[in-house]
């Protein structure tokens, strides 16, 4: 994977193509986060073992996130910033989800039948993204990823 990332560009017009390709670093407060999600007990058992990578191509607000879960199923993104896409949550459930751009961050609001939570796509530094998370509940958690 190329390991390219243009911070000045992060949110701007200019098709830049950037690839980014993390291993999950570190976890706080996910387990109980995924809780307050109605994922159930073997599943978030799982999630506390299961190591991810985000593999990330922006091309302006077109992007391309690939998410691989040793174990897992993973999920396959794309979308345009600002626009909305559905997919399958953990909990099995339908979301819609809308997309916005909040400062340098991604801000996605995930909406199913029963809950919402947000997801915010940081990128600290050229080697560091941190996921943001919010439940229904007002439980904050974050996945700190490294660069590959």
């Amino acid at each position: 994977t190329i390991s390219i990332y243009c911070t000045p560009c992060y949110p701007c017009n200019k098709a830049v193509v950037s690839t980014q390709s993390t291993g999950l670093h570190k976890s706080e407060h996910f387990d109980k986060f995924l809780e307050e999600c109605n994922v159930g007990m073997l599943k978030r058992q799982a999630a506390k073992v299961v190591s991810s990578e985000h593999h990330i191509t922006q091309n302006g607000d077109e992007m391309d996130v690939n998410v691989v879960a040793t174990g897992q199923k993973g999920k396959h993104q794309q979308y345009t910033v600002g626009n909305n896409f559905t997919e399958t949550e953990v909990n099995g459930e339908e979301a819609e989800v809308s997309t916005e751009w909040d400062g340098d961050t991604i801000k996605e609001t995930h909406k199913t039948k029963s809950l919402t939570y947000t997801l915010i796509r940081e990128l600290q530094d050229n080697d560091t993204m941190v996921l943001h998370l919010e439940s229904p509940k007002g439980t904050k958690a974050k996945r700190i990823y490294k660069r590959m």
